[in-house]
């Protein structure tokens, strides 16, 4: 196996790790805490707050670093900080204690998404097959975090929960770093030549800005569409799909399948930009959304069962689109930053979706909330209709880029 390769599957492992951990306290909380510390799920809930804080804010300082000391430094830090702070949530004793762990837990996270997105794509002409593998394994981590943290309540106690997974992703970490170490000197003397090549620019100021500004948009309203589909689903199921599910377990499995089945559309978009044109690609994405969508309005039974299969493979599909057209045009000494305003972006967004299904399904119940993410869908798409047509003109030259990549690992400074 090349180090490239390696190299990537430690990138992937990272990027289930980081959402693993993210959510274990979700089943800590809900399956064991509520009986040992006697403390209610809504008055256990607002201890992981700080954590998901620090997931958001901290991305913007990880993005700077990366940037300006070491990407591969930085996801040394990752792997080995995550999993120390996995650790002592486990020898938590009190709700602030494991609040204080949690926030660690969150600060060494928001590490992932702007440096490991950056080192995807760095050195890569094609990056949509890349970005999508990525996205899956993500997405693997989520759909795994109840069951495996379920898995190791029920066989020792909830603190293996923590215990395990982070034991296992301390000693990646160390792996890592001799990985990394292992290619640091041919990385130096690499960027040493490639750092002489020069960097040709065919994008102008304006243009880079409007392109940017179509990306955060987009990336605003989709990170709403997304949030409110995969939070909302399973009481979506709930209402209308009545006579197929009858029991919690049936809708949790009917929105597991859609789940599963929905995160495989990241690998046919990834293939699909690597080989068409992304403004092409990006523009059936978004109506191919705003049509299911509307659709669902009024829909019930085994119709609504496949027309969410529908709008959510349109909804997982679009994931990797904004971070291929990052990686296509930020420099690369800013890319980290770039991927870390893009994640404050979807982060900011999705905070809110909650109290806004809240407050639409209690006044109009979700026919409501379908016909506003159909219009939301719809305003991606004309955002998309302003991009400029051709990928030459979304794409940055970076040749020295290339010469890192061919040296084999990022320097260990810049």
């Amino acid at each position: 196996m090349q180090r490239s390769q390696i190299r990537f599957l430690f990138l992937n492992v990272g990027h289930f790790l980081d959402h693993f951990f993210v959510l274990v306290f979700a089943t800590v909380a809900a399956l064991r805490l509520t009986t040992e510390w006697g403390l209610s799920y809504g008055a256990l809930v607002p201890y992981a707050t700080p954590s998901f804080i620090a997931f958001g804010l901290c991305a913007i300082p990880a993005g700077w670093l990366a940037d300006r000391w070491s990407r591969e430094g930085m996801m040394v830090i990752f792997f080995i900080g995550i999993g120390a702070s996995a650790l002592l949530a486990g020898l938590a004793d009190s709700p602030v204690q494991l609040a204080l762990c949690l926030t660690l837990v969150g600060i060494f996270a928001a590490i992932y998404h702007p440096v490991g997105l950056a080192m995807i794509v760095q050195g890569r002409d094609k990056t949509g097959v890349a970005l999508a593998i990525n996205g899956v394994f993500g997405n693997m981590g989520v759909a795994s975090a109840a069951l495996l943290s379920g898995f190791l309540i029920d066989t020792s106690s909830w603190r293996s929960a923590y215990f395990v997974p982070g034991a296992v992703s301390m000693v990646i970490g160390g792996l890592y770093l001799w990985f990394v170490r292992t290619g640091w000197a041919a990385a130096r003397a690499a960027a040493g030549t490639a750092g002489k090549k020069a960097d040709t620019d065919p994008i102008s100021r304006n243009r880079l800005w409007r392109i940017f500004g179509i990306i955060f948009f987009t990336t605003a309203i989709g990170g709403l569409i997304f949030q409110s589909t995969t939070f909302s689903l399973p009481k979506i199921f709930d209402e209308r799909l009545t006579d197929l599910a009858g029991t919690a377990t049936l809708v949790g499995w009917y929105a597991f399948v859609v789940f599963s089945v929905a995160a495989m559309a990241q690998l046919v978009v990834g293939y699909l930009l690597d080989t068409y044109s992304l403004r092409t690609i990006f523009a059936v994405v978004a109506i191919t959304q705003a049509c299911f969508l509307a659709i669902m309005t009024h829909l019930s039974g085994m119709a609504s069962l496949l027309v969410a299969i529908g709008f959510m493979l349109a909804v997982f599909g679009q994931i990797p689109i904004n971070d291929v057209l990052v990686g296509r045009i930020a420099r690369s000494q800013w890319r980290s930053r770039a991927y870390a305003l893009r994640y404050i972006v979807t982060f900011s967004v999705s905070a809110s979706a909650v109290p806004l299904i809240a407050w639409i399904h209690g006044a109009w119940g979700f026919s409501a909330l379908f016909k506003l993410l159909a219009a939301a869908a719809l305003l991606i798409f004309l955002a998309v209709m302003l991009l400029p047509k051709g990928d030459a003109a979304l794409r940055r030259k970076d040749a020295f880029e290339h010469e890192k990549e061919r040296g084999g690992e990022e320097p260990a400074s810049r």
